[in-house]
């Protein structure tokens, strides 16, 4: 399938009327603009995220790539299944495009893909997949699921954690799993303006008629087979995350931002939020 470079994100979106009622109408304007990269899950805002956007991409379903996961507490096969069944009813639909666990299990990761096998078997999902998981667990995944592929890997990726493109992103490419970076902006790490990388990031932006952003997603979204879901919030925001797409940011200017956020010279922990 071919799925946007970015996608929207729903963590959060929950919260008082006015604030749903405008993350709805982010949904809805960045499926018009394009980014029909849907990400949800059970856990945010306990379900409240996926009936939201079951609202918003309500008689718009098959223009969506909708990807939702399962909590760990819910993992095993039993409760994978269950668990599964609850999402597509808070999101209005018989079947979700890529489905993945959340975060490592105490259940065997065996049990928990099992599931998976039997959901994309049944067209509950399209593609298995997992998320925040290191190497050595993304290979355990692709051992338990024998007869159909694992699809992609969600995991935190933005300017300051750049860890991820030492070995997980060469390893997932090299075995065609997709890696969908979550949280591009950050969270609190976000470089000011006055910064070192902030001041660099503006001078990209300005060469090529774009917004700091807009270049902070586009620079992460370089890599073949490397996604990013920056939060659906407000139709505003989302304008400006369809503005990411659609041009290449020169090898110099690409240039200027390694040196300003440099990936680490050395293996680090996999980061989650």
């Amino acid at each position: 399938m071919e799925v946007p470079l970015i996608g929207q994100g729903t963590w959060m979106i929950e919260g008082s009327r006015e604030s749903e009622l405008r993350a709805i109408d982010a949904i809805r304007t960045g499926l018009d603009l394009g980014l029909t990269h849907l990400d949800t899950a059970e856990m945010y805002g306990s379900g409240r995220a996926e009936e939201l956007a079951g609202k918003a991409i309500a008689r718009r379903r098959d223009q969506v790539f909708l990807v939702s996961k399962v909590l760990p507490a819910n993992a095993s096969y039993d409760g994978t299944l269950r668990a599964c069944e609850r999402s597509l009813q808070r999101l209005g639909t018989d079947h979700l495009d890529l489905y993945l666990l959340h975060w490592e299990s105490s259940y065997p990761i065996r049990e928990t893909m099992r599931a998976m096998e039997k959901l994309v078997d049944d067209g509950r999902i399209r593609f298995a997949g997992v998320s925040n998981f290191d190497v050595a667990q993304v290979k355990a995944a692709q051992a338990a699921l024998p007869h159909h592929r694992l699809a992609a890997n969600q995991v935190f990726y933005h300017l300051k954690g750049r860890g991820i493109e030492r070995k997980l992103i060469p390893y997932c490419q090299s075995q065609e799993i997709a890696v969908v970076g979550y949280t591009p902006f950050g969270r609190g790490a976000f470089p000011p303006p006055n910064s070192t990388g902030g001041k660099a990031l503006a001078s990209v932006a300005e060469r090529n008629g774009r917004t700091v952003r807009q270049v902070i997603l586009n620079f992460l979204t370089r890599l073949p087979n490397v996604f990013t879901i920056p939060k659906a919030g407000n139709p505003e925001h989302t304008r400006e995350n369809a503005g990411a797409t659609g041009w290449t940011l020169p090898e110099e200017d690409g240039a200027a931002i390694d040196r300003a956020f440099p990936a680490p010279s050395r293996d680090t922990p996999l980061a989650m939020l």
